[in-house]
Formats: structure tokens, C-alpha cells, sequence
């Protein structure tokens, strides 16, 4: 149930218990402007036309669809207003963008700016990630470039998802308490519906691409056949998985469990995105009391080497993650 609480009336609670300066606020306030924009062009894709391929392929590798260009050029247009953000790393570049004239800017964004867009076309769930770190303050004055962004997680200052489904839900942390905010379409206003998440400990579901199987090491194999098999310490488990990360974790944060995406002999550094992805995710979900590996570092304590690092992920409850670690064991390659 709504609280009345808006989403920016939040954002400046957080800066008063902080007491930290508004440039903050903003930045936030300027992502929920991103993605108020964004669920108005993914509810429209349909109908004029946005499904698509384009028939080019991103820095990673992957095929992009119309609307992770617009997605992308979204993000870029309404950050080009903030001049507290210094630049910004976007899973849809190769390169930094360094934001015009914003030299002296405090903060950089990282961003998905569409995952799951491979569920356009079925009209499923897709989502937005973002992080915000701190520049280095010997880095003040100069454009942004990568070095900016090659901070670990527990670096960030703010992170979080807007989920676009059934209702588009904006959940973030600014390093304090979790919360989830709806938006209510007819006045284009996010509302608190779900003050101070914890995540559920003992219940919930497992997340993986079971259909990467015979790419999986042995100890990969016999953990996720435990989940299937009802045999986890922590607790029957049922299997869910939609190929959009932010609903998978979105499930896992209000009813429990562990979203899994393990490392493959076509992957062995991993799929997801470290600054994109995992990071932002692990920080919000560690702040909600669960916890985020790639099977032997916390997530939080990798500090990138390259723009676009891969790992593996393991995040959720604490007691999933601690059992995948357990079933994966020491020394894993």
C-alpha cells in the first residue's frame, strides 16, 4: 500500500540524515526522470514499431534492439542537465562518455540502461540498474574517463533498479535502508509501497539459465542439481527464471532465495557486467541484509580492472549464497 511518501521526498530525507549536499538528490531525481520516460516508450514500443533488431552489435558482443539505443540515448540526454555527473559508463558504449563541461562534476553514473531487452518482443519483464560513485578528488577538473570508474563496490554512494512490468518500481539505496517506490501512471508521480526491504531468509526461489548445463563445471553441476533436487540446506526452493536480472532479483529481494549465474567453458570470466550489474545489485541487496559472490570474492570487495569486467554472480539471502559457496567449495578455479 502507498504511503503518500514520494519518491522525491525521499531522496531529500536521505540527503538531510546525511547531510550530504543536493547534488545527490539530483542525480537520483534525474534517473527516476530517466525512467518515468523509459516506461513511456516501452509501453508504446509495440505500437510504433521499437521492437526490433537493429541489426548491430554492442561492445559486448550482443545483438541491439531498438530500444536499448533509446534507452541509451535517454539516459544520455537527461544526464547532459546534471552537472554534478562527471560521466557516464554505459553497458551500450564502449568508451567512457565524459559529460560536456562537466569537469568539476562530484559523481559518475553506471548504468544498464535496458536489461532484459531480449524480452521486448514477448512483452516481458525488463529493467534499468544504475550506481553512483564518488570521483577521487584528484580526478576534480579533469573530463571523466575510466579511471573514475574503476572503484570496488562498496565504493558506491547510491545504487538501485526501476523494474518495468506489470507496474514500474524504482528500488535503491543511497548506503542506508532499502525502498521500493511505484509509479502511479496517471500523475507520473513514484510512491513508497515498500519501506525499509529485507530480504526473507529460510523461503523463496532459485534463479539460473539451466540451459547453459553442459557448459557448467562438476561442482556447478552437482550445486544447482542440490537447489533442483529439494536437497539445499536452507530449504526447498522452486525454480524461477525470466532472462531479465532485475525481476530475477526483484523476486529474490521481497520472497528470498539466490539468483545464479555461474561461469561457462564459452564464459569462464562470467556474462554480467561488474560495474554495470553485479555491483549496483550486490550493494542494494547487501543493504537489505543479503549478501553477493562470484563464487569465492564478495562481490563488493572486486575492484575492476577494465570497463566492461565480467564475473560470475551469486546473490541473495545470505543463507543461499553462504550454501552456494558451501556446495561450490574452496579453491574453486
Amino acid at each position: 500500500m502507498a504511503t503518500g511518501l514520494t519518491l522525491s521526498e525521499q531522496f531529500f530525507r536521505d540527503q538531510a540524515a546525511s547531510g550530504a549536499s543536493g547534488d545527490l538528490s539530483t542525480v537520483l531525481n534525474r534517473i527516476s526522470l530517466a525512467a518515468r520516460m523509459l516506461a513511456s516508450e516501452i509501453m508504446r514500443a509495440g505500437f510504433v514499431g521499437k521492437l526490433g533488431l537493429t541489426g548491430d552489435s554492442n561492445v559486448q558482443g550482443e545483438q541491439v534492439r531498438q530500444l536499448d539505443i533509446i534507452s541509451n540515448d535517454i539516459v544520455s540526454q537527461v544526464m547532459d542537465h546534471a552537472p554534478m555527473i562527471a560521466g557516464i559508463g554505459s553497458e551500450e558504449l564502449e568508451d567512457v562518455y565524459a559529460m560536456p563541461g562537466s569537469e568539476h562534476g562530484k559523481y559518475v553514473l553506471t548504468i544498464d540502461p535496458l536489461d532484459g531487452s531480449g524480452n521486448v518482443d514477448v512483452d516481458g519483464a525488463m529493467g534499468t540498474i544504475f550506481g553512483i560513485y564518488r570521483r577521487p578528488e584528484e580526478r576534480s577538473g579533469l573530463p571523466a574517463d575510466v579511471a573514475d570508474f574503476l572503484q570496488p563496490g562498496r565504493d558506491l554512494v547510491a545504487a538501485g533498479y526501476v523494474l518495468y512490468g506489470p507496474s514500474t518500481m524504482f528500488v535503491y539505496t543511497a548506503g542506508g535502508s532499502v525502498h521500493g517506490f511505484t509509479l502511479d501512471r496517471s500523475i507520473g508521480t513514484f510512491f513508497l509501497t515498500h519501506p525499509s526491504i529485507r530480504i526473507p531468509e529460510g523461503a523463496g526461489t532459485y534463479a539460473v539459465n539451466e540451459a547453459n548445463e553442459s557448459e557448467w563445471d562438476d561442482r556447478t553441476r552437482d550445486m544447482v542439481a542440490t537447489f533442483r533436487r529439494q536437497q539445499s540446506r536452507c530449504g526447498p526452493r522452486q525454480a524461477r527464471y525470466s532472462g531479465a536480472l532485475a525481476a530475477d532479483v526483484h523476486r529474490i529481494l521481497l520472497r528470498g532465495g539466490v539468483f545464479m549465474y555461474p561461469p561457462t567453458s564459452s564464459r569462464p570470466e562470467g556474462k554480467l557486467r561488474l560495474l554495470y550489474e553485479n555491483a549496483p545489485l550486490a550493494f542494494l541487496i547487501s543493504h537489505a541484509g543479503g549478501a553477493a559472490t562470484d563464487g569465492r570474492r564478495d562481490i563488493l570487495d572486486i575492484t575492476p580492472t577494465e570497463l566492461h569486467q565480467r564475473t560470475p554472480l551469486y546473490i541473495g539471502s545470505s543463507g543461499d549464497v553462504a550454501e552456494v559457496q558451501r556446495l561450490l567449495g574452496p579453491g574453486r578455479d
